[in-house]
């Protein structure tokens, strides 16, 4: 069951916040993998690859908003279908 050529292409940044102009619904109704140097990554909230960074939460703090806080790790960015 290869499934592939119904699935889009992983764009060059992407978000899982919906406010963002990064988000694009049609990914996320697949499952999709992140790894940055060979490391897989569960928590990932934002990519772009060409930059080279991640976005994970940093531990419970939250900013004013009620929004969890960013930190951003560097490397290579691989992105990939489950």
């Amino acid at each position: 069951m290869n499934d592939t050529a119904q699935r889009p292409a992983l764009p060059d940044r992407l978000s899982v916040d919906p406010r963002s102009p990064h988000y694009d619904a049609a990914i996320f109704e697949h499952d999709i993998g992140i790894k940055l140097n060979d490391k897989e990554l569960n928590n990932v909230s934002e990519y772009c690859i060409s930059e080279g960074w991640v976005k994970i939460p940093a531990g419970r703090a939250l900013d004013r908003k009620g929004n969890p806080m960013m930190s951003k790790l560097k490397g290579r960015v691989e992105p990939f279908y489950r």
